[in-house]
């Protein structure tokens, strides 16, 4: 049984890890969009491609993450990855070049996400205090 991918989810669980308010991507969105409309659109299966592209450009993350993550799957491989007490010596000799090949690069992939979370932290507070400075004028 295949299981479905949940677009909606996705986008609330990239939007959460970035430390991104429902409010602040309704602003991102435009003027038709309010924090009730965000999570309406987070409880959808599947998602309109261009709405897609849209937050996919705001949260500067591609749109196949949204399309494809699958946590289920994601914790299998995690709990495949690392649970390596119960294999022999030689099957965990032989893959440990690998697993730290794949180490690696998460490490760096995560450090990546953590300086473009940081530059989206300072360009959320420049808009907010833009926004602000508008609201007291």
């Amino acid at each position: 049984m295949e299981q479905k991918i949940h677009q909606g989810r996705n986008i609330k669980r990239f939007r959460e890890m970035l430390g991104i308010k429902q409010e602040a991507l309704a602003f991102d969105l435009g003027n038709e969009w309010n924090q009730k409309k965000i999570s309406m659109l987070e409880a959808k299966d599947v998602i309109e491609d261009d709405m897609l592209r849209q937050i996919s450009n705001i949260l500067k993350i591609p749109v196949e993450a949204f399309q494809n993550f699958d946590e289920e799957q994601a914790i299998n491989i995690i709990s495949n990855t690392f649970d390596h007490c119960q294999q022999p010596a030689s099957v965990f000799y032989n893959s440990t070049v690998n697993q730290i090949d794949q180490f690696v690069k998460l490490h760096e992939e995560k450090i990546a996400l953590y300086e473009r979370m940081l530059k989206e932290k300072e360009e959320m507070m420049q808009r907010l205090e833009k926004l602000i400075n508008n609201n007291l004028k």
